[in-house]
């Protein structure tokens, strides 16, 4: 794909002032932005096959894998990159929607980036800053694709919901036009001025709380509630997980989690089950144990709950 047109770049880069300290960063940019030049790859799925590993990792995200399947096979019949409308993963803390955006990308050999808008306080850190600025620079969308190899990453949104910073300078602002497939074609760093083709980044946001997202934002987004998964479904992920542990690690484990586990491992929320499950077999490899024990996935309990502070 074309990511942007090189005579735009050549006379942005003629038109600034030769004596500008302002300028440099700039012309540093555009530099950059000819050498490697305007062709970006592309990730074009051959089939759904790959979301498959998906399921098995994210049980609980059914609904949103059997939509994004025929999307894919969508692109396939159509031999282009993934094409789809902005993902809202809404749902409880700890269910596992960073995890799953993690192994979507992975899965279907696409770039990750990770933009946590919980703690982005202006629009600029998106779509750039006016070069007049002091310590002005392109946003992070421009920047990744200029130095990237691919032009559809994908990038997660964490804590969409999240979400602050002076409303003069709102983040959601810039999100506008680069969740609209049409206008993120001719998308604007304010910075750079020139037009990037934005519109093959493959978007996932994550929310806990959809309600505090603005409108405008939801209506150009597919909205799925996550459910947190079933106990069943739990203790399958953990199986998993413990599968994967007990390739790393050099100790004969026993294959199976112990079915006397059950309840006490399907209380645990997914994204905090590879951490609780390594501390168990921990405590498993130091009592000299190839099984894990309701006492190893307690300890973990105990531990997590220990008070830290000073004593006098």
């Amino acid at each position: 794909m074309t990511l942007f047109d090189v005579s735009e770049v050549e006379k942005a880069m003629n038109g600034l002032e030769s004596q500008s300290s302002n300028s440099d960063g700039l012309r540093r940019v555009y530099k950059k932005m000819l050498e490697s030049g305007p062709q970006r790859w592309v990730c074009k799925p051959a089939s759904a096959a790959p979301l498959e590993q998906v399921m098995d990792d994210c049980p609980n995200f059914r609904g949103v894998l059997e939509d994004l399947s025929n999307h894919i096979e969508l692109a396939v019949v159509n031999k282009r990159g993934l094409a789809m409308i902005p993902v809202l993963l809404a749902g409880a803390p700890g269910v596992g929607k960073t995890h799953f955006a993690k192994q979507l990308a992975k899965s279907l050999g696409l770039s990750y980036q990770f933009l946590s808008m919980g703690t982005m306080s202006a629009g600029w850190v998106l779509g750039g800053s006016a070069p007049t600025w002091s310590g002005a620079r392109h946003g992070k969308i421009a920047a990744s694709l200029i130095e990237g190899d691919f032009g559809n990453p994908l990038y997660l949104l964490d804590e969409l919901d999240k979400t602050g910073g002076d409303s003069r300078f709102d983040p959601y602002g810039a999100l506008l036009q680069l969740l609209e497939r049409d206008t993120a074609q001719h998308f604007k760093d304010e910075y750079l001025d020139v037009s990037i083709n934005a519109s093959a980044i493959v978007w996932v946001a994550t929310a806990n709380d959809i309600s505090l997202i603005p409108d405008y934002i939801l209506s150009r987004m597919a909205v799925y509630e996550v459910p947190a998964p079933s106990q069943d479904e739990a203790f399958y992920i953990a199986q998993r997980i413990y599968d994967g542990l007990r390739a790393e690690l050099d100790w004969a484990f026993e294959p199976e989690l112990p079915a006397a586990l059950y309840d006490l491992v399907t209380e645990i929320a997914p994204r905090d089950m590879r951490k609780k499950l390594l501390d168990a077999m921990a405590c498993a490899v130091r009592g000299k144990r190839t099984q894990l024990l309701a006492a190893h996935i307690k300890a973990t309990h105990v531990k997590q709950a220990r008070s830290i502070g000073f004593t006098a």
